[in-house]
């Protein structure tokens, strides 16, 4: 798994409007290719009136599955631009379509490059990228006796938590990024005098910042 990596929050649109032609930038966050192609194809359906609808996507951990369609636009001039201002942005597991309602003022090859980038642009915004960052899931079992030293600790520390678990002892679930984990471990361990069972669970990604 990646340790992070840029995709974006959520479905949104926006709209542009280029020498009369309206442009309609459409992003959300997809995982499969599958996904991808049926959110492609449900934008075909709502702007089935439209002049084009066009898109890009990428998936995969390494960027594995990457295409774009011109839907009729000239080659290059649409699928793409939207895709190579994915990849500057370094988005992954996202599809992107613009939608093209044609103003009756033609753009030209290279109009038309800007525009469709463009679009893709204002479909980002309005889809707020986002960085995913890797956590690991470490429960850390203590006697009740070091539960406020340890909360004092990890609060100065700034550290991401989970759920606690009260019981017979309790169970903090402690969520450091995954690069920091052993050392966390380490410094949890020498916090506790040995005293805490530790062990890790599973790997979760969470937004940066918040």
């Amino acid at each position: 798994m990646l340790e992070r990596y840029k995709t974006v929050r959520q479905l949104g649109s926006k709209e542009i409007v280029i020498k009369k032609s309206r442009f309609i930038g459409y992003g959300k966050p997809v995982t499969t290719e599958q996904e991808a192609i049926t959110f492609i194809e449900d934008m075909k359906k709502k702007h089935w009136n439209a002049t084009h609808n066009c898109s890009a996507y990428i998936i995969g951990e390494r960027d594995e599955i990457q295409k774009a369609s011109d839907d009729g636009e000239p080659s290059g001039t649409a699928g793409k631009p939207i895709l190579e201002v994915m990849k500057n942005q370094g988005l992954k597991d996202t599809a992107i379509v613009v939608t093209r309602y044609f103003g009756g003022i033609l753009l030209g090859a290279g109009g038309l490059i800007r525009a469709y980038s463009d679009g893709a642009v204002a479909a980002i915004e309005a889809a707020e990228a986002i960085e995913n960052v890797l956590h690991q899931e470490v429960f850390v079992k203590i006697d009740y006796t070091w539960l406020g030293k340890l909360e004092n600790e990890l609060r100065n520390k700034e550290t991401r938590m989970g759920e606690t678990q009260f019981t017979d002892k309790v169970t903090l679930t402690c969520l450091p990024v995954v690069s920091e984990c052993e050392r966390f471990i380490a410094w949890m361990t020498d916090l506790t005098q040995g005293q805490a069972v530790i062990r890790k669970g599973d790997p979760l990604y969470y937004i940066e910042g918040e």
